[in-house]
């Protein structure tokens, strides 16, 4: 497959997923200096892997505001570990994509100005219900939305694979598409019975 199938594909899943940071330009941003690890020569990001971190940084804030709603009220202690276990990795995560931005001269408060974060799987009203549930339902409601949000960010990894031109993030998304595909299979599996 030709990167410009690959592009296009990964643009209609983004549209599709309701991702589309605002009107396409005319033409793919060109690639930005990103120094490399280790001191090493910097290396260049193209449009596709600066819009897929601009997504994946809206995306993984919106994943913490999700959990971080939620920690102090789940009652299922397993679900409380992962819901920990994630908040630390994504907090991570979006670290080093906010780096990433930076570096590339594409500051992370510009990146959420441009990407329209509506229309994923998680909208008001979920972040609403999730907000005002109580007791027993806070797990339900929270394994229900988040697996709906997590499953969209292995999507959106997934697409990059094919997409992304820089290894790094090639490597982001890889490891991003396996733990959210992880997270959902844990998040949808029925939760043990009440000890």
């Amino acid at each position: 497959m030709t990167r410009t199938p690959v592009v296009a594909a990964l643009a209609a899943l983004l549209l599709a997923a309701g991702c589309a940071p605002g009107p396409a330009p005319s033409a793919p941003p060109a690639a930005r200096p990103v120094p490399a690890p280790g001191g090493s020569a910097p290396a260049a990001l193209s449009g596709i892997d600066l819009l897929f971190l601009t997504m994946m940084a809206a995306h993984t804030e919106q994943t913490l505001e999700i959990v971080r709603s939620a920690r102090g009220r789940i009652v299922d202690p397993d679900l409380h570990t992962l819901v920990a276990a994630i908040d630390v990795t994504e907090t991570d995560e979006l670290a080093t994509v906010r780096a990433w931005l930076d570096a590339a001269s594409q500051a992370p408060d510009e990146a959420r100005r441009r990407h329209d974060h509506s229309g994923h799987g998680v909208s008001a009203a979920d972040l609403d219900r999730l907000r005002e549930a109580t007791g027993a339902q806070v797990d339900a409601v929270l394994r229900e939305v988040l697996a709906e949000h997590q499953r969209a960010a292995a999507d959106l990894a997934r697409a990059h694979l094919s997409a992304g031109t820089d290894e790094r993030v090639r490597d982001l998304a890889r490891r991003i598409e396996q733990s959210r595909t992880a997270e959902v299979g844990l998040l949808t599996a029925s939760p043990a019975p009440s000890r």
